[in-house]
């Protein structure tokens, strides 16, 4: 089974605000809706069906509710509902055949559950969810997705509720996002085998001072980044230990990057 790039979360005080600070970055936002069950709600920025999911709290007594071990509302209160990126979700098509395969790996598996929210427009938008992860690994693993929707369905009816449309800053596609790690070579090895993806050449990133380890992935890669002086790579790991904490865009006329909500966007 292959998984491809779902969305990036990036957690956020308000998702109305976030969302109109990357509309004035040029980039197509819109409203997503309430997860009812969970006291949290979305905006979002789509790049084809790879998006950005900027999630806020509408009810703390509701997200404070016991949690699944690793997943998202989880990690939500571990981080103390700072501000920043939180998790990547990867897509499958096939759940259950994943969650026994992570456990012949030696992870925890829970799931898939079975979640849905309502839409702006009433109509309902239904998924399922795996968590997985080793107790004893800092850095989390992505959450895993299966639409109810094939990627047919669901890119036709996010265009046709304009979900989907073309970006004014251009023909974008998220390009990756990069997680700050303490020991890059040894966390590529682990998501590699964890999720049956193949590496790229590493490289050095002079503007983040750090050394820089990919994971190909369809419709967004994982950039691994080991600090090698002060940094962004070096603050995060200080800050809020290993995390994911950049995004980069392609497709911009100009190369750019901007913090969002203690989160770096960059444009290439």
């Amino acid at each position: 089974m292959s998984f491809q790039f779902d969305h990036l979360v990036h957690f956020v005080d308000n998702p109305e605000e976030a969302r109109d600070e990357l509309k004035n970055l040029g980039l197509h936002a819109v409203d997503g809706g309430k997860h009812d069950n969970g006291g949290t709600y979305n905006t979002l920025s789509h790049f084809g069906l790879s998006y950005i999911e900027l999630i806020g709290v509408f009810d703390k007594e509701l997200a404070d509710q016991p949690a699944e071990k690793y997943s998202l509302r989880d990690t939500f209160q571990k981080d103390q509902y700072a501000s920043g990126l939180s998790r990547i979700a990867l897509r499958s098509s096939n759940l259950e055949q994943e969650a026994e395969r992570l456990k012949l790996l030696g992870l925890e598996v829970i799931g898939p559950v079975p979640l849905g929210r309502k839409k702006p427009d009433g109509s309902m938008i239904n998924w399922k969810l795996l968590f997985a992860g080793n107790p004893e690994e800092e850095l989390t693993l992505p959450f895993f997705i299966e639409w109810e929707e094939t990627d047919k369905e669901r890119r036709q009816s996010l265009e046709e509720q304009g979900t989907i449309a073309t970006h004014p800053k251009g023909d974008l596609s998220l390009s990756f996002v990069g997680f700050a790690v303490k020991d890059a070579k040894a966390a590529i090895q682990k998501w590699a085998a964890y999720l049956d993806l193949e590496q790229g050449e590493s490289f050095f990133d002079e503007d983040l001072h750090a050394t820089g380890y990919r994971l190909m992935l369809e419709g967004g890669d994982i950039i691994f980044y080991e600090p090698n002086g002060e940094g962004a790579v070096s603050d995060t790991l200080k800050q809020r230990g290993e995390k994911p904490f950049i995004v980069t865009i392609s497709g911009g006329q100009q190369k750019e990057q901007f913090e969002v909500q203690n989160a770096i966007y960059r444009f290439m």
